[in-house]
């Protein structure tokens, strides 16, 4: 009888183990997988983008996806930088086909529309052309949209242009002082401008030397620790006045996973964007 229980607790104990083998296996592929996608979708972005310092992270609610429904990317056009930064409606692998339309739109459109108010009416345009024909295949997909910050910066002048598109307003940090940019008549959720005509008109602000301008996406803001208070951005952000775009975006990861202690509810993303003196030529 020893000997009978000894080998059925050994059989046990093997079974066990090839389980955890080959589940550690699965992850390993999935993380694989996971990395392989978000270095496709969401391309790194450069330090710097002519006279901009440049600093983003994104943060996947998710944690073994590794990528979601947040996005954004640059686009180095003559004389000015255009950045976008969007939220999908949902979060996780869901969102993520709808997050690569908008993506690859940006990225070919930001290069041939002159006027930023033109190049957003195109993305709602696209976007909605593309989910129309993803109601065929996908029911769910009939309801999405996309919420998006689109900001252009001159390189010769001191101001920023911003459509804002049922986003959360950018952030100006200036001193001491953190002030959103608020658009005087914000747009509806690409994906949805059938439902409200609209020029997309982009408001001006004004972005100095040494300024930086955040751009983050609604899982930084709701945010919550464990007695269910939100993130509290603007007031984080004024305590690190004077830091640049990148270390202000460390600060700003590392404080954002402690409050909510490791694990967000929701996808989220940051880029920072740091004007520096215009030097004489800039690529």
């Amino acid at each position: 009888m020893q000997i009978l229980a000894l080998l059925v607790v050994t059989a046990v104990i093997a079974v066990f183990v090839a389980l955890r083998e080959r589940q550690q296996r699965e992850m390993t592929q999935v993380r694989s997988v996971s990395e392989a996608v978000q270095r496709v979708l969401l391309r790194p972005l450069p330090p710097r983008l002519g006279p901009l310092r440049v600093a983003s992270v994104y943060l996947a609610a998710e944690a073994e996806a590794q990528v979601g429904g947040d996005l954004f990317a640059a686009a180095r056009t003559e004389g000015q930088t255009r950045v976008i930064v969007g939220d999908v409606r949902g979060k996780g692998l869901s969102s993520v086909s709808d997050a690569a339309l908008l993506l690859g739109a940006f990225r070919e459109a930001a290069h041939q529309h002159a006027d930023l108010s033109a190049l957003s009416l195109y993305l709602e345009q696209s976007v909605s052309r593309d989910l129309v024909e993803l109601t065929e295949t996908d029911q769910g997909s009939e309801e999405d949209f996309i919420t998006a910050a689109i900001v252009e910066i001159p390189d010769d002048q001191a101001v920023v242009r911003v459509v804002n598109c049922g986003h959360p307003p950018p952030l100006l940090v200036r001193g001491r002082s953190v002030t959103p940019l608020r658009a005087e008549q914000p747009e509806t959720p690409l994906g949805l401008g059938a439902f409200a005509a609209s020029d997309y008109r982009a408001d001006t602000f004004p972005l100095e030397d040494d300024d930086v301008l955040l751009l983050y996406t609604d899982g930084v803001i709701e945010a919550r620790n464990a007695a269910g208070v939100f993130y509290p951005l603007a007031e984080r952000l004024t305590a690190w006045t004077g830091d640049d775009a990148e270390t202000l975006v460390r600060r700003l990861k590392d404080d954002l996973l402690a409050h909510s202690g490791g694990s967000l509810g929701d996808d989220a993303a940051v880029v920072a964007l740091q004007r520096t003196p215009t030097p004489s030529h800039i690529p």
